[in-house]
Parts: structure tokens; C-alpha cells; sequence
């Protein structure tokens, strides 16, 4: 299979049809490319089931909703639609993108005019976002010089595509300072997340992880924090300073992509245990958390 997500063989979901996967395309006149008008969803699927498929339908239409785009099918439509796509590929584990934009009927900053697209898109060589050998040995972190806005200032509650300019160039300026990623902090100063997961801190049986108010409440994060509280762990939801950091013992990032990836050090912080003994079992844990959903 090319490496390139353009030139690919199988199949896309666009507007209700299977169109082969290079011919699924949208105009260079759009609203979604021109404005960042568009919502999307990340999901992975396991043994050939969607893991918390539902839960990221509900958000796609949330998320489209809150940026003013009405969705032309329903949410069963979107989840029949997700299953077919997989099958018709053939594949067991895959990577699941819907995505939902403005077109190009009407151009400019109205969009009282404009025609809503809806398209799904499933790949299977995201095995992890990060590569193994990195997620053995924790990833490096920096801080982002660019941080995570006000909630006035964009619609945070929303997975859409505007607000993510600021991640990528936060990952662009981490991996061209040789990190694996960054740390982003929110307009007050406080600690947020990475560049495209959540994150958490453990000290003993404390898990502290930064309130979700200005940055998305994750569904893989929300998994976690179940998962670790049946185990015994009490979950502390708190504004964390920067300088607070250096207290901890393990950090790890959380989000569909990543999964549950450890953290070796941020800045110029190492976490002190070293082994990520909690983080590796949280690791297996959530491994086996997928697996039993199916």
C-alpha cells in the first residue's frame, strides 16, 4: 500500500455511496479548506469492532452542532455506515476517520448557503501513533511556545478542525527541536495536554490530571479514569502548574491514537521511578479493556 493517504486503493463512505478511495475528493473552492470548517472523529476499531463507536458518533454530531454544521444523515446512519466501510475493506484493525465539512455552493465567511459533506475513512497502518520502540522507553516532551485558548475564544468542546492549526505547530516545533512531542499549556499558564492527547500525572495512589475546561474531555481519557478508579487509584481533576511537575513519579498521554503512551521527561524534568511500572500496566490493562468491549 502507498504510504501516501492520497493514492490509495479501497474504499471511502462519502455523501452515502463507496466511491474508490482516489476518487474521493472535494473541491479546491471550499468552505471546510478555505475556513477550517469541518469536524472530524478519531476511533480505532479492534478485532473488528469500533472501540466506544457510539460515544464518538454522539461527539461528531455534538462537535458539528456546536460549529453550526447540521449533519444530513443520523447517527445510525454514521455508525451502519463506519461497520460497512470496515468490512468492505477487510479489516479487523484499523484506524476510523469521519470527517464532516462545509463545501463549496457558497463561498466566503456566511454560510447560510453552504451544502454540508459527510465522509468516513478507515486505514490499518496506524498501529501507534508513536513507534514502539518510543513508547518502551517513554517519550521527551517540550513545552509548546503556543497554548491552548481561551473558551470565548474557540469552540473547545468541539473536535474541529481550526483549533488543531496550534497542535501541529506545537508537534512541528517539538520534533524540530528532537522531542517527541509537546506539552501545551492553556491561556492561564496551567498544564493541558499534549499535541493531540490528554494527560496525567501519578504520585502513589494519586492520578492528577488537568480539568478539561479550555481542551477536549477525551473519550479514551474518560476510559482511563474509569479504569484506574476500579483499580484503587483516586482521580484528581486540578489546575497543575508547570513547576508542579517535577513532583511526580509517571506521566502518560491517553487519546485514541496514542492509546496509553508513558512520558520519560518534559523539559528538563525526569520522572524519578524510571520503569513506569503503574503507566506499563495501564498499558496491558487498557489493552485488555478493548479487547473484552468487543
Amino acid at each position: 500500500m502507498s504510504n501516501s493517504f492520497e493514492k490509495r486503493d479501497g474504499w471511502i463512505w462519502m455523501n452515502g455511496e463507496f466511491i474508490p478511495w482516489k476518487n474521493a475528493t472535494s473541491h479546491i473552492i471550499s468552505q471546510g479548506l478555505h475556513y477550517a470548517s469541518a469536524v472530524f472523529e478519531g476511533e480505532r476499531c479492534y478485532d473488528g469492532k469500533i472501540f466506544k463507536s457510539e460515544e464518538h458518533t454522539k461527539r461528531f454530531f455534538k462537535s458539528a452542532e456546536i460549529i453550526g454544521i447540521k449533519i444530513p444523515f443520523t447517527e445510525t446512519d454514521i455508525n451502519i455506515a463506519k461497520n460497512e466501510l470496515i468490512s468492505k475493506m477487510k479489516f479487523k484493525n484499523c484506524y476510523v476517520r469521519p470527517l464532516a465539512w462545509r463545501g463549496g455552493d457558497q463561498m466566503g465567511i456566511s454560510t447560510s448557503n453552504s451544502n454540508i459533506n459527510v465522509a468516513i475513512a478507515v486505514w490499518d497502518d496506524w498501529a501507534s501513533y508513536f513507534k514502539i520502540e518510543d513508547r518502551k522507553a517513554g517519550l521527551r516532551l517540550i513545552t509548546s511556545p503556543w497554548k491552548r485558548p481561551s473558551p470565548d475564544t474557540a469552540p473547545y468542546q468541539a473536535k474541529a478542525s481550526g483549533p488543531y492549526i496550534i497542535c501541529t505547530m506545537s508537534k512541528e516545533f517539538a520534533e524540530k527541536k528532537g522531542y517527541h512531542d509537546a506539552l501545551m499549556l492553556d491561556y492561564r499558564g496551567y498544564v493541558a495536554e499534549g499535541t493531540g492527547a490528554n494527560i496525567f500525572f501519578i504520585r502513589n495512589k494519586e492520578i492528577h490530571t488537568p480539568i478539561p475546561d479550555c481542551f477536549l474531555n477525551g473519550i479514551t481519557r474518560q476510559a482511563v479514569i474509569k479504569m484506574s478508579t476500579s483499580q484503587g487509584f483516586q482521580i484528581i481533576e486540578r489546575h497543575i502548574m508547570p513547576e508542579e511537575i517535577s513532583k511526580y513519579d509517571e506521566a502518560f498521554l491517553t487519546g485514541t491514537a496514542a492509546e496509553i503512551t508513558p512520558i520519560r521527561s518534559i523539559d528538563d524534568v525526569n520522572f524519578t521511578t524510571g520503569d513506569n511500572t503503574i503507566t506499563f500496566k495501564f498499558m496491558s490493562d487498557f489493552s485488555e479493556l478493548v479487547k473484552s468491549s468487543n
